[in-house]
């Protein structure tokens, strides 16, 4: 749906605010991807070399530092992006790469490939579902999806609902600065945004997919026959969150998006 993309366009901005992402080829170096990878590879326990060690659907990892992943995070190529759906000293950069959730192929349910948006604070709660979501996306201005190997249609891309955000901001706006549980948005399956259309996060590794924060998106088994490896760090925004109401109009793309759900008007 998206042309590949190096430089962010006025038309890639506008299909952000539309469709709810844009995907960047080559935001980062392809060798950062090896380095990293063999460095997961140890944490895994895993043999990369032998499938037979490979016995579970999903193996999540914690917060990585190290050079590679800091260096991935912080490619020119993703800072002008950043600076251009987010705003100029709007965003804080990333230190380290979140969660890795990593997929090896299997024919069992993974437990995980419900429909979701990711919340972004309350998280102090131990119970995931009971974290939020608001309107003014507290916490997080981007959700991004780093891919750090290929990753083609059989090897548990992630699912995206094209343009969902959209329908998730008109849901999100009645309930003000509480906004609502992952429990309450989860309470229909997402029923709501079941028209959109779904794609396929796919792409080499290097590939970074900057995604709106109200984007639904899910897992999916893996069904291909290496192991797929992905971070899915948000972006954190400079003043706590998102502004909809600024008095010079200057809105960043990402503020622009939920202001149109909302036909413009103020929250």
């Amino acid at each position: 749906m998206q042309d590949q993309v190096t430089e962010l366009t006025p038309t890639h901005v506008t299909n952000f605010i539309e469709q709810g992402f844009v995907k960047i080829e080559g935001a980062f170096p392809p060798d950062l991807a090896e380095e990293a990878r063999a460095i997961l590879w140890r944490d895994t326990g895993c043999n990369p070399d032998d499938p037979s060690t490979w016995t579970k659907p999903v193996v999540r990892l914690g917060f990585y530092s190290q050079p590679p992943f800091a260096a991935a995070a912080n490619t020119a190529t993703l800072r002008h992006a950043f600076d251009r759906l987010v705003g100029v000293g709007r965003w804080l950069p990333r230190e380290n790469l979140g969660t890795f959730p990593i997929r090896f192929p299997s024919s069992g349910d993974p437990g995980d490939a419900g429909w979701h948006v990711d919340a972004s604070f309350g998280t102090e709660n131990p119970d995931f579902m009971s974290w939020r979501v608001n309107v003014h996306s507290k916490g997080r201005a981007l959700l991004m999806l780093f891919l750090f190997s290929d990753v083609g249609p059989d090897d548990a891309p992630t699912r995206i609902r094209v343009g969902s955000h959209l329908e998730m901001a008109r849901m999100l706006a009645p309930a003000g600065e509480q906004g609502h549980s992952l429990g309450e948005l989860a309470r229909n399956g997402f029923a709501e945004t079941a028209q959109c259309a779904e794609l396929a996060a796919t792409g080499s590794a290097g590939t970074v997919y900057l995604c709106h924060p109200f984007l639904v998106h899910a897992a999916q088994p893996h069904r291909g026959t290496r192991p797929r490896f992905l971070a899915q760090p948000p972006l954190l925004p400079a003043s706590g969150r998102l502004e909809l109401t600024r008095s010079d109009r200057g809105y960043a793309p990402v503020e622009l998006a939920i202001r149109s759900a909302l036909d413009g008007g103020g929250v």
